[in-house]
C-alpha cells in the first residue's frame, strides 16, 4: 500500500543497491535470435538508446522515459508513479550518459496519467505519457507505442537509468504472464530509477513500461509491467490529442 509519504520509484531497491557491475557479454537482439537472454550489460550508445533517457529532478536522475511516436513530436511515456508529484519541475535526458546530454535537455510540459493511478494508484495504472518542450523526435526519432500484444509474443528489450549510475543498463529476455493485468520479465540488476524503462521488441515496439506491481518490482532481478491494454490506449490518444 502507498502512503501519503514523498517515495522514491523502487525505494528499497535504491536504498540497497552497491556499485552496479554488468557481465561483457554482448547485447542479445530483441528478437528470438542467438543471444545471452537475461543478462544484463552496459547499453551501448546507439540510435535505439537514444530514445531512452533519464528523468531529472533537479541534480538528481529518478526514473527512465522513453520517446514514442506522436502526431506531434513530442510525446515520451514513463511509469505513472514517475509522474503524479506534480510540483516537481522534471526534465527529460535522452541518450544521456556520463553527465553528458548529447541530444539536448528537454523539460516535461503536460502530464497525462490514467484515471486509475489518480484516483486510486491502481497498480494495473502504472503507465503515463508526458510531452517536452521541442520536437525531441525530430532529434532522437521515437519508438511505437503498441497495445494489445500478447504477454511473450516476443522478446525484449529493456533498457534504463539506475539512479545509481550514469549509464544506462539493458537486457533482452521474453516476457511471463504474472497475471491477466501484469507480465514480468527475469533480467538482473533493474534498481531504483529504472522505473519508466521501455520494452521494446523487434520490430521497434513498446510493448511494456517497467512499473506496476511493487512499483516495478521488490528485488533487483524480476521487473513488472501493466500488460498495454484499453485504458493504455485510451491515454495515448488523450495525449497525442
Amino acid at each position: 500500500m502507498l502512503s501519503s509519504v514523498k517515495r522514491t520509484p523502487r525505494l528499497a531497491l535504491h536504498a540497497a543497491a552497491v556499485l552496479l557491475t554488468v557481465t561483457s557479454a554482448s547485447e542479445a537482439v530483441a528478437d528470438d535470435g542467438a543471444g545471452p537472454f537475461g543478462v544484463t550489460t552496459v547499453a551501448a550508445a546507439n540510435s535505439p538508446t537514444a530514445r531512452v533517457g533519464a528523468l531529472f529532478d533537479g541534480e538528481q536522475h529518478h526514473c527512465t522515459a522513453s520517446v514514442v511516436r506522436s502526431p506531434h513530436r513530442n510525446l515520451i511515456v514513463t511509469a505513472a508513479h514517475c509522474l503524479d508529484d506534480r510540483d516537481r519541475d522534471l526534465v527529460f535526458v535522452p541518450g544521456y550518459r556520463d553527465g553528458g546530454a548529447p541530444y539536448g535537455k528537454w523539460k516535461v510540459r503536460g502530464r497525462y496519467l490514467p484515471a486509475g493511478w489518480s484516483k486510486g494508484q491502481d497498480e494495473d495504472s502504472d503507465v503515463a505519457f508526458a510531452t517536452v518542450e521541442g520536437n525531441v523526435q525530430d532529434v532522437v526519432g521515437g519508438n511505437r507505442f503498441v497495445t494489445g500484444s500478447a504477454t511473450g509474443a516476443t522478446a525484449v528489450t529493456v533498457t534504463g537509468y539506475p539512479s545509481s549510475r550514469d549509464v544506462p543498463i539493458s537486457c533482452t529476455n521474453r516476457p511471463t504472464a504474472h497475471s491477466r493485468t501484469q507480465q514480468r520479465i527475469d533480467c538482473p540488476k533493474f534498481i531504483g530509477g529504472t522505473s519508466g524503462s521501455p520494452w521494446v521488441n523487434g520490430d521497434g515496439q513498446v510493448v511494456g513500461v517497467l512499473g506496476g506491481h511493487e512499483q516495478g518490482g521488490a528485488t533487483a532481478d524480476v521487473s513488472y509491467s501493466v500488460v498495454l491494454g484499453a485504458e493504455a490506449a485510451a491515454l495515448y490518444r488523450d495525449a497525442v490529442h
